[in-house]
């Protein structure tokens, strides 16, 4: 089958791409099997200075790479180079971290001395989105790889040549034949490829339906899988909180990556006391964003990814406003060619708006007014979602206190929700199952080995 790669920035066609056979794409899975058996008997460090290696291809590549984050998904080329250079980061951590994460632990019991191992488990499938291309993909890959396992890509399809130069930059580096491959295949091949006696495991980065749909395949087999999905996070302002800085904070969740970003906050839950303050500011600063073409230095904001990304975030404001609310800046589509819609700020959201109950992938800031902090801890955990979620307030205590009530995998006083390579990541609910990154993203993909050594006779010394 073929398939086009389009500009958002313009709509206009990039390049054709085909996708290959499932019977190639589990021949595939063979080959990551075998290049298993190697890969995983190579020492920690081995392994570890591949992974440094590969942060060096990507800042030398840097350019290249961000430049076709840009023409494909539509992210400012800032934010793409950022992207990279994360990417880097995350590399060069745990190549420097991995042989302390991984090292055996020694546990006191009975026995004349138990060991709890950390071994690969084999191929693991990643299924991966569109929104940050390099990242999402190399934040599962690089923890994986190091634990032993070997990995195979099935990227999103609007961003084919992204995950083609990720496979690239793994060759460059010198990794081995088989130990990280690209595919392009068609949706009903990831089934075959979960089945294979091949794959051992599954990280998936996407939608909740779908998430969910590849988790049941691979509990069916019985195989391990890691769920990074959708999110609606909160964004609680308390009446105290500095409104100059919390807009530009604001400005900076939704507008990053045109809004398109599970982890970016998209319910704004603001103390009655500063509610009209803000959200009138919040439009004022909304109207100054500088909206071009995402591969020049100056643009703050790009297209969103497709025409039906923006018929979806049309729907989604158009349905608020028919039910009261107010908007206060954009609204509509923008009047230029591409996929681009106005920075917006939606007053008056509440519970039964689509903005308010589902996820809004662009840029849309949703508010709503609290009376008292039980209020908004109720609006912030009345969600099926629990990824992240933000406060905002001059009391740090007073903030931790309520951190420790949202129901989330993150939770940011004062500062937007990221992903960090030092700390674990993930969700809670139907955001997902398990985490990425930090040490404890690491072993998600391992088997916790018990290895317990008893006294024979004199024998053993």
């Amino acid at each position: 089958m073929k398939f086009k790669s389009i500009n958002p920035a313009t709509g206009k066609e990039l390049r054709e791409y085909e996708t290959i056979s499932e019977n190639e794409a589990l021949q595939f899975a063979e080959r990551s099997y075998m290049a298993f058996n190697s890969w995983k008997l190579l020492s920690i460090k081995e392994r570890s200075d591949y992974i440094l290696r590969l942060a060096a291809i990507l800042k030398k590549n840097s350019a290249k790479y961000s430049r076709t984050i840009t023409e494909e998904m539509g992210k400012p080329i800032r934010e793409s180079r950022a992207e990279i250079e994360k990417s880097a980061w995350t590399a060069e951590l745990y190549g420097q971290k991995a042989e302390e994460w991984l090292s055996p632990e020694a546990v006191q019991t009975e026995s004349k001395e138990s060991i709890v191992a950390f071994e690969p488990i084999g191929p693991v499938l990643a299924v991966m989105p569109w929104n940050f291309p390099f990242w999402q993909a190399l934040r599962f890959a690089i923890p994986t790889l190091l634990a032993g396992n070997t990995t195979i890509l099935r990227h999103s399809n609007v961003v084919p040549e992204s995950a083609l130069q990720i496979e690239e930059a793994f060759s460059e580096a010198g990794f081995p034949k088989g130990v990280f491959k690209t595919i392009i295949t068609d949706h009903n091949t990831v089934k075959a490829l979960i089945e294979s006696k091949n794959t051992a495991g599954l990280s998936v980065t996407g939608s909740t339906g779908v998430g969910a749909s590849l988790a049941g395949i691979a509990a069916s087999n019985l195989k391990k899988s890691v769920l990074e999905l959708g999110g609606s996070d909160p964004f609680i302002v308390l009446e105290d909180a500095d409104i100059s800085f919390t807009v530009e904070n604001t400005i900076k969740s939704r507008i990053r990556n045109a809004g398109q970003s599970c982890i970016a906050a998209k319910r704004f839950i603001v103390s009655e006391n500063i509610y009209d303050e803000f959200a009138g500011k919040l439009a004022e600063r909304m109207k100054t964003i500088k909206i071009g073409d995402p591969l020049s230095e100056d643009t703050d904001l790009g297209p969103v990814v497709n025409e039906s990304q923006l018929k979806l975030i049309s729907e989604q404001v158009s349905d608020a406003e028919s039910k009261g609310a107010s908007i206060l800046s954009g609204g509509k589509r923008a009047e230029r060619e591409g996929f681009f819609y106005l920075p917006t700020v939606v007053k008056g959201a509440s519970f039964g708006m689509r903005v308010f109950d589902e996820e809004v992938f662009g840029p849309v800031a949703a508010i709503a007014p609290f009376k008292d902090e039980s209020e908004a801890i109720k609006m912030a955990n009345s969600t099926e979602f629990g990824l992240g979620g933000s406060i905002w307030t001059k009391d740090g205590e007073r903030g931790k206190c309520l951190a420790k009530k949202i129901e989330a995998g993150t939770v940011s006083i004062n500062g937007v929700v990221t992903s960090d390579p030092r700390m674990p990541f993930g969700g809670i609910k139907r955001s997902g199952l398990g985490r990425e990154l930090s040490r404890y993203g690491l072993l998600e993909f391992v088997n916790i080995k018990s290895i317990n050594l008893f006294v024979h006779g004199s024998s053993v010394k």
